[in-house]
């Protein structure tokens, strides 16, 4: 996969993300810069989620978004 696909397959996750959790802002995800453990602190502070509760959350996201 290139760089170009990358990106786009990232663009693409982060928006169910922002689905998921519709109170994440734009500059929020763009702050990740493609870091998920970025995406999933971001989401502990907002939300209070724990941990383990957004990395399950996200890992779901991804086997979705893999199919």
């Amino acid at each position: 996969m290139n760089s170009d696909q990358t990106e786009g397959r990232w663009r693409e996750f982060t928006a169910k993300v922002k689905q998921q959790w519709g109170d994440l802002t734009d500059d929020e995800v763009l702050q990740a810069e493609g870091n998920i453990d970025e995406i999933a602190a971001k989401i502990q502070q907002k939300y209070g989620d724990s941990k383990e509760a957004v990395a399950t959350k996200l890992n779901q996201l991804m086997e979705k978004f893999e199919k």
